[in-house]
C-alpha cells in the first residue's frame, strides 16, 4: 500500500503543478480510478480514502458546476471517513484538506461552506503537526481571506521556513514557493491597508 500511495502522491503533484490545464482533466480521471481501486483493496485504511478525496476534489475543478458540487460533497465524506478511521491521517493533512474545502466551497443553501468549521479543522491540523507546510500555508490563506494579513504572514513565513520532506520534495517545494509569494502579498496588503480591499470589491463589481 505504501508504494502505491507514494506513486499516487507523486503523480498528483506532477499533474497539478506541471501538466498544462488542457491535459489535467484526463490525467486526474485516470488517477481517480487508481485511488478508488486502492481504497477498495484496503477498505480499513485511511490513507487511500484521503488520496481519493484529494484527487476527487482537484478533479472537480475540471467538471461542470453540478458534477463538481457532487464531487466536492463526496470528497468531504471521504475525508470525514478517513478521520474517523485515523484522526492523525497523513499527519493531519486530512484535517487540512477538509478545512480548506469548508472555506472554499459556497455556503448553505448551495453547499456546505462554513468558516467556523474551516477554522476548527485547520487549527486541529496545526495541533497534530505544527510543522506542516500545508497546515501553515492554508491557515495563512484562510486568515488572508478574512482580512488578517498580519496574522497570515506569520503562518506563510513559517511555511517557507519548514524543510521540505524528502519523500514529498517536489510538492513541498512548490507549496513553499506559493507561501513565499503569499507572504509578499501580505506585505503589500499591510502597506496599502484598506485600499486593496476596496480595489478587490471594485474589481469584483466590474466583472459582474
Amino acid at each position: 500500500m505504501e508504494d502505491s500511495l507514494k506513486n499516487i502522491e507523486a503523480e498528483w503533484a506532477s499533474i497539478y503543478y506541471s501538466f498544462p490545464k488542457s491535459k489535467q482533466e484526463h490525467a486526474f480521471a485516470r488517477l481517480l480510478d487508481k485511488t478508488a481501486n486502492l481504497a477498495r483493496q484496503y477498505p480499513n485504511a485511511a490513507e487511500p480514502l484521503f488520496w481519493q478525496a484529494v484527487v476527487k476534489a482537484t478533479y472537480a475543478d475540471h467538471q461542470d458546476a453540478f458534477s463538481a458540487l457532487s464531487a466536492i460533497n463526496e470528497a468531504r465524506d471521504l475525508l470525514i471517513k478517513a478521520i474517523k478511521i485515523n484522526p492523525e491521517t497523513m499527519s493531519g493533512s486530512a484535517y487540512v484538506t477538509l478545512g480548506t474545502l469548508y472555506y472554499m466551497v459556497p455556503k448553505w443553501p448551495v453547499s456546505f461552506g462554513d468558516d467556523d468549521a474551516a477554522k476548527q479543522m485547520l487549527e486541529t491540523a496545526l495541533k497534530i503537526n505544527p510543522d506542516s507546510i500545508d497546515a501553515n500555508y492554508f491557515y495563512g490563506e484562510f486568515l488572508m481571506l478574512h482580512n488578517k494579513p498580519n496574522d497570515a504572514a506569520t503562518y506563510f513565513e513559517k511555511a517557507t521556513a519548514i524543510p521540505a520532506r524528502a519523500e514529498q520534495l517536489y510538492a513541498d517545494n512548490q507549496l513553499k514557493a506559493e507561501a513565499k509569494l503569499a507572504l509578499k502579498n501580505t506585505q503589500k496588503r499591510k502597506i496599502s491597508g484598506e485600499k486593496s480591499i476596496f480595489l478587490s470589491l471594485f474589481n469584483s463589481a466590474s466583472v459582474k
